[in-house]
């Protein structure tokens, strides 16, 4: 968020750009109303922490403890594991004339400190590694379980790597970076280098945050904001640990299964040959529901197949020991036609997917970077097979990432067919990335950025058309965000005129429900639970002979005008009905869903009975 966002509304505002948004808004105003916000949520944030989190571990007896809290059995292994392990492994980096700050990368933890000798201060950075766990689990008796962190271990230590030395001051700090890219593709020669070189620059990126300790000296700070070219305003005073994420950690070391969620195996879905399946007939698979097996079973099984001549796919994010990278290397390898689009563009993933490019290419993939100016944020494969001296094709689609790791944790929708149209699409869509043809409107696809918020507008408008005639206008859409002020302006169009719309959008939202002329037939919620609501879903009544789409794209203008996203109607009756059953279990969902109010706070509705719409679906 401040890495990408804050970072962008920033440089609008420091470059002088004096326009108003598509809401009314200059960038220092924007900046304004979301430091006041922050501030808040900041606040909030830790009180959660302290007062609710931590209280509740120590019912259920488990601690962070202090170094001064400790029993002597306890400070004498802390002190073991810092003289073994941290004192070898930190770093102390002191700043004089031949040793220049040094480039910290973005969200760093570490110490500054002033330390004196001979009436000579200096400044000294101790950053925390990264390549160790934050937390470290002490003996403790009984049912207890207790942490320190490392970060405690290093301050109660921090004289040893300054003998000689007397530390006058200090805190731990965190900072954050700008880390949005600042590449000109349409006039880069070389995609991936300047994408490569643009990364390595992330480093001595411009500041924008930096979280210290509330009680920190004010007059430290100024020599600290100086050496990181940092306004004091960027400053942010915690109260409590920084970076929390130190949490994910204490839930798998704790080790109590009974304060977890219970474990689930997802549903298998049973064939013996994943090519003679598709050929019986289209299906979806619904993650982390039902198993990403097919997903993977389809590459390897292309990989080995001798009658599969040719794999096309795109790879937005995949993960670490990725079984989809080896299928591909692996079909390259049996000279199989293998191209892969890899958008080296995606955020924080871009090192990662280098990384995977050139070892596609290694194995003899044919591999695309990207379109300069769009990045390729469809899910789509391409399996072409000779069959009976025919050709036959194989599609997968998807709302989601080819990533294993995510796949368990994210719900998302594969699609998975055979059907010719579908593959016709599919190939043109592959010969618009690889090469040079125009896309047109296909039978069974719609895409950005050419024709997929025009054609949201025709099916919109649709709806309010019937309802006129009928009086049965209903739209139904869950996605991750909504902020296209175009479509915003059309949804609104489509309340005022009647028509009911049932909005589910996990994060970011603007439009404002609920508003008297303006929204008043406009309900959305919230679901954030146990899973990342990740899948897009768009229903349409059509006069009561619905239409259900699946897509890659949320409702933004991101996905609409730079990026290649892909929309796909479902026309399989069981698939459709299945569809329409998951939106409704969704909307019923109580305990996870918090609603929009027309002041733009998110509130529970009381009353009713419980229903927590991915236990279900975990459960059936």
């Amino acid at each position: 968020f401040f890495m990408v966002r804050i970072a962008g509304i920033k440089r609008l505002a420091d470059s002088g750009y004096n326009k108003k948004d598509n809401f009314g808004y200059y960038p220092h105003e924007v900046l304004a109303e979301l430091n006041t916000k922050i501030e808040s949520l900041n606040k909030k944030l830790y009180e959660v922490h302290k007062n609710k989190i931590t209280k509740d571990l120590e019912k259920h007896k488990i601690f962070l403890k202090k170094f001064n809290e400790l029993d002597g059995e306890q400070q004498k292994f802390a002190k073991k594991f810092f003289d073994k392990m941290l004192f070898p492994i930190v770093t102390p980096l002191g700043i004089d004339q031949g040793r220049p700050f040094p480039a910290l990368p973005s969200k760093t933890l570490g110490f500054a400190v002033v330390v004196i000798r001979k009436e000579e201060p200096r400044l000294a950075v101790v950053p925390i590694p990264k390549n160790i766990p934050r937390l470290l689990k002490l003996p403790s008796e009984g049912e207890q379980v207790e942490f320190i962190l490392i970060d405690e271990l290093i301050r109660q230590n921090l004289a040893n790597f300054f003998r000689g030395w007397k530390i006058i001051g200090g805190t731990l700090f965190r900072l954050i970076r700008d880390s949005e890219l600042g590449v000109e593709e349409e006039y880069a020669l070389d995609l991936l280098k300047a994408i490569e070189d643009e990364v390595k620059k992330r480093p001595k990126a411009k500041v924008v945050r930096l979280e210290v300790e509330k009680d920190c000296d004010p007059k430290f700070l100024e020599t600290l904001c100086f050496e990181l070219d940092c306004p004091k305003e960027e400053i942010t005073f915690v109260d409590g640990d920084l970076d929390l994420t130190y949490l994910f950690e204490l839930a798998a070391e704790a080790n109590r299964p009974e304060l977890c969620f219970s474990s689930y195996a997802p549903q298998k879905i049973v064939y013996e040959n994943i090519f003679d399946r598709m050929n019986e007939g289209d299906f979806i698979c619904h993650l982390p529901y039902q198993s990403f097996y097919p997903t993977v079973d389809l590459l390897r099984m292309a990989a080995k197949d001798e009658n599969v001549l040719a794999i096309k796919m795109t790879l937005y994010r995949t993960n670490e020991d990725s079984a989809i990278i080896k299928a591909l290397k692996e079909a390259a390898n049996k000279n199989k036609q293998v191209t892969v689009v890899v958008e080296i563009r995606a955020r924080f993933d871009e090192q990662k997917n280098i990384h995977w490019v050139k070892e596609l290419e290694e194995a003899g993939c044919h591999v695309i970077y990207g379109i300069a100016g769009m990045k390729i944020h469809s899910k789509i494969t391409l399996i072409v097979r000779k069959e009976e001296d025919k050709i036959r094709r194989y599609v997968h689609l998807s709302t989601g990432n080819y990533n294993e790791k995510t796949a368990r944790i994210y719900t998302d929708i594969g699609y998975f067919t055979a059907n010719d149209d579908f593959a016709k699409d599919i190939s043109d869509v592959f010969n618009i990335l690889t090469g040079f043809s125009l896309p047109s409107r296909w039978k069974r696809i719609i895409a950005s950025p050419h024709d997929l918020r025009q054609y949201f507008f025709e099916l919109i408008d649709n709806e309010i058309d019937f309802q006129k005639k009928n009086k049965n206008g209903l739209i139904i859409a869950k996605m991750n965000a909504l902020e296209d002020p175009l479509l915003i302006e059309k949804l609104y169009e489509a309340s005022n005129a009647g028509v009911k719309i049932q909005l589910m959008v996990r994060g970011i939202c603007c439009l404002v429900p609920g508003v008297a002329n303006l929204s008043e037939n406009i309900e959305v919620k919230s679901i954030v639970g146990r899973f990342l609501e990740h899948s897009r879903i768009y229903f349409f009544n059509n006069n009561s002979d619905y239409r259900i789409f699946l897509a890659s794209a949320d409702w933004m203008e991101r996905n609409f005008d730079r990026r290649l996203e892909l929309l796909f109607e479902i026309y399989r009756d069981d698939i459709k009905e299945h569809l329409k059953s998951i939106l409704q279990w969704y909307w019923k969902d109580t305990v996870k869903s918090r609603f929009l109010s027309a002041d733009r706070n998110y509130v529970r509705k009381t009353g009713g009975e419980n229903f927590n719409v991915q236990e279900f679906l975990i459960n059936h």
